[in-house]
């Protein structure tokens, strides 16, 4: 399995997995302008690097948009911390890593880039991504936790990257 930036012609592909690995939850699966959000790589490419899990033929296993920083779809960071969104697996995919591999991607990339710690938001449904994210690392950080419609929230997690002394 190899991470790296989506290539232009991976775009259609990784963003009907993308609203595919949303379509059952329904916080996102229920709003047509936030699946419509998730098949629209091309405009999140254009202004952050989204990364891709490919397999040993070349086949994208999943995808997830890094924010370095404050900008274009940053939510809940600050300063000098990072997030990322729209994490997503293909279906075929699921139990092979990609998840794993591409949040240590941008666990990488925040500490590369001198972030103090990587945030992100996450449905309360996702349960496996919780497991994957606190097994790496992360912690719960309800202080983050963000109600985008009353009584529909999604969690915050933040994983510490300062150095240590």
């Amino acid at each position: 399995m190899e991470v790296r930036e989506a290539h232009p012609d991976e775009y259609e592909e990784i963003g009907t997995l993308t609203a595919a690995a949303y379509q059952g939850y329904p916080e996102a699966g229920e709003d047509p302008d936030y699946m419509a959000q998730l098949r629209d790589v091309a405009a999140r490419a254009a202004v952050r690097p989204v990364l891709v899990a490919v397999d040993d033929e070349g086949r994208v296993m999943g995808s997830v948009v890094y924010v370095g920083g404050p900008g274009p779809f940053a939510e809940t960071q600050g300063e000098n911390e990072a997030s990322f969104r729209m994490l997503a697996v293909a279906d075929w995919a699921r139990g092979r890593g990609a998840g794993e591999a591409l949040t240590r991607a941008c666990i990488d990339r925040a500490r590369a880039g001198g972030r103090s710690a990587l945030v992100l938001l996450t449905l309360p449904a996702m349960t496996a991504a919780h497991r994957l994210y606190e097994k790496l690392g992360f912690r719960r950080a309800p202080e983050r936790d963000w109600e985008f419609e009353p009584g529909r929230q999604l969690l915050g997690y933040e994983h510490d990257l300062s150095p240590r002394s």
